[in-house]
């Protein structure tokens, strides 16, 4: 099978003892990256785990022309993961709302000074301030669960995982010590994983270790989603697309811009009203962003 793989993957594979002519074999891929190389020797959870699903392993051909095409190997383990993280834990989205006109005048406010440094301050860095505070404020949220389900593991640091949309899926890169950081460094960090996740050179270390994630599709469009647990994290934050609303203030329609929020939850570690609270306290650092400054 012809196929091609970079000088730096050619290299790795020497150092692991894998033959790059079988993994292209095996794979059906026509481009090998380091990520088929691990894969190659520790292959990914089954996606589809039981035998009662192959229903759907039809000839689609019978039917009309088909296309097939290798997923990637990302997109390889997140189904793998987020199938796993469907199955076993029990998730509930708790749904709300957010008056974002605070965050949008005060981005305004900064918008010379950000171009100056050269930096974009999207309204998705002030919902990381706010989580990395809330996360301070309700520690339940920045732990994990034993795969046993005996004892929670509580950090003692605050990393911000932050789901990015490329070609070959979705990854997550994380923002280490979110909360020690200002407004300019967490945009300088976004900005950064970001740009490195769509040229697919993130590195290791910057990946895993969250304390909670954000998945952001304000930019897509949508009302709402259920975003599903990352594990294992104990719960996600979904963002979706601000809009005006008209709301009832000061005995008259005021139009005011609306952000939902969709946080999914663990329900083995987290309850419903302890999930409303910590909203309610996230809702009042975005409604009042100054006071995430103090």
């Amino acid at each position: 099978m012809t196929y091609t793989a970079p000088p730096s993957v050619r290299s790795y594979a020497g150092r692991k003892g894998v033959d790059l002519d079988h993994v292209a074999a095996s794979s059906g891929r026509k481009s090998l990256a380091k990520e088929d190389v691990d894969h190659h020797l520790s292959p990914a959870t089954d996606p589809v785990p039981s035998a009662s699903y192959r229903y759907w392993e039809v000839d689609h051909s019978a039917y009309g022309p088909t296309r097939p095409e290798p997923t990637s190997r990302i997109a390889q383990t997140a189904a793998a993961n987020l199938s796993a993280a469907n199955t076993v834990i029990p998730q509930v989205t708790h749904h709300d709302e957010v008056d974002a006109r605070q965050v949008e005048a005060f981005r305004a406010s900064l918008k010379a000074e950000a171009k100056e440094r050269g930096l974009k301050l999207t309204s998705l860095v002030f919902h990381i301030k706010a989580m990395s505070q809330c996360l301070k404020r309700f520690p339940i949220f920045n732990s994990s669960l034993s795969a046993d389900g005996r004892t929670l593991h509580f950090k003692n640091y605050i990393h911000i995982g932050v789901a990015v949309d490329t070609q070959w899926g979705l990854m997550v890169p994380v923002i280490r010590n979110a909360d020690r950081k200002g407004l300019w460094a967490l945009a300088s960090d976004l900005e950064d994983l970001a740009q490195r996740a769509q040229a697919r050179k993130l590195r290791t270390d910057d990946m895993g270790g969250a304390s909670l994630s954000v998945s952001n599709l304000g930019a897509i469009g949508g009302t709402g989603f259920s975003p599903i647990v990352n594990p294992p994290e104990v719960a996600i934050l979904g963002l979706s697309r601000t809009r005006t609303t008209p709301v009832w203030q000061d005995e008259k329609w005021e139009p005011v811009p609306m952000t939902p929020l969709d946080l999914s939850y663990d329900h083995r570690v987290i309850n419903g009203a302890e999930a409303a609270r910590f909203m309610r306290h996230y809702c009042s650092l975005i409604e009042e962003p100054r006071r995430m400054l103090i």
